[in-house]
């Protein structure tokens, strides 16, 4: 009964999103031999154009390359992208990428074209993709130019402690990530919550972004905000915030090229 009460918990909690107008969201984490630095360059140079026309063809709304930190080859990652959609039907369909492509290389041989396709997974390994929903965000200033430096909160949390987490975060933290964006002291900040892979046996359920400036900016700012002048009940609020979750890992992101449509 546990079990089958698992799965209807899990089944529920995805497709509820599909009713929802919301950001969606695809993180493909790669990784990259020191050799094939270069190589894998040149491989997102060719994607990024097919990606710009997948935002022309309105199949996707943006695409980002971030280099991950701390990116050594025993360390996890050293790259990812993500692909940004308005619907997760459109996410999880994927699209037509052969005539995309075709669209962004018009004059190349669609021999040569297939060649290179195949070619650019040659130069990094697409070790995790993972599907997910923005909940909740701050408002405000939230572009990004080149440049820009991300905190990755990778969280996990018990199926059964998705809305007191999801809650806490928005009822107590959301604001104090506010209050940095309005003070300038952070560009943005979203809780994401992970749709696919769900269950008992993956790695992380939720994500967390901070965003800043540059590099500066981010060790200069206070983390999740002050807990200066907080009365007892808000920090007990907090510290019963923080125990719903487990922190998995941090990771640091520097965005290194983006598409979207003007």
């Amino acid at each position: 009964m546990k079990k089958k009460l698992l799965v209807f918990a899990m089944v529920l909690l995805v497709s509820n999103v599909f009713a929802q107008d919301k950001l969606y969201l695809v993180f493909e984490m790669m990784k990259v031999d020191n050799e094939q630095e270069m190589a894998y360059m040149e491989t997102e140079n060719f994607w990024e154009k097919i990606h710009q026309q997948r935002v022309q063809s309105d199949e996707i709304i943006g695409w980002d390359l971030w280099q991950l930190l701390p990116g050594g080859e025993d360390q996890g990652y050293q790259y990812m992208t993500v692909t940004l959609y308005d619907n997760p039907v459109s996410m999880f369909k994927g699209g037509d990428l052969i005539e995309n492509a075709k669209r962004a290389y018009p004059n190349m041989k669609e021999e040569d074209l297939l060649k290179k396709l195949n070619n650019s997974a040659k130069t990094r390994d697409l070790a995790v993709r993972i599907y997910l929903e923005d909940i909740a965000n701050t408002v405000g200033a939230n572009e990004m130019p080149i440049g820009t430096v991300a905190f990755l909160d990778f969280m996990k949390v018990d199926l059964n402690k998705y809305e007191a987490y999801e809650k806490a975060e928005m009822d107590v933290f959301q604001p104090m990530h506010q209050k940095q964006v309005d003070d300038g002291e952070k560009k943005y900040w979203s809780l994401m919550r992970i749709m696919l892979p769900v269950g008992s046996d993956t790695y992380a359920s939720h994500i967390t972004v901070n965003m800043f400036d540059n590099v500066e900016s981010a060790f200069s700012s206070n983390g999740g905000g002050n807990w200066d002048g907080l009365t007892e009940a808000q920090q007990k609020a907090i510290q019963a915030g923080l125990d719903l979750r487990d922190m998995k890992v941090t990771t640091l992101a520097t965005l290194l090229k983006k598409v979207k449509k003007n």
